[in-house]
């Protein structure tokens, strides 16, 4: 994959939730949650704070909690993924 986001925006592959309850109940698509979590791909340079470089905290690789409606959808290869801005990420998952 050949895509590098800008500034603070970072590539989310989103993880995919249980489509089976604790119960046993099978889920359709439409009546799962979105997910939340994803992992990161890749990430932007940072952001201009004052004139200066801030790089992110987020780095390729790790698993993290995003806003429910944050960034955008895109498809690539069959893939869905998103394109989020550094401040949509609520917490890095370790």
């Amino acid at each position: 994959m050949n895509i590098h986001p800008l500034g603070d925006r970072v590539l989310v592959k989103p993880i995919k939730q249980d489509e089976v309850t604790k119960s046993g109940i099978v889920l359709p698509d439409n009546a799962q949650e979105k997910s939340q979590e994803g992992e990161i791909l890749a990430v932007g340079i940072g952001k201009i704070v004052d004139g200066k470089l801030r790089p992110l905290e987020i780095k390729k690789g790790e698993r993290v909690l995003y806003s429910k409606y944050s960034g955008d959808e895109i498809h690539i290869d069959n893939e869905e993924l998103k394109i989020i801005s550094e401040s949509d990420i609520l917490a890095i998952i370790k």
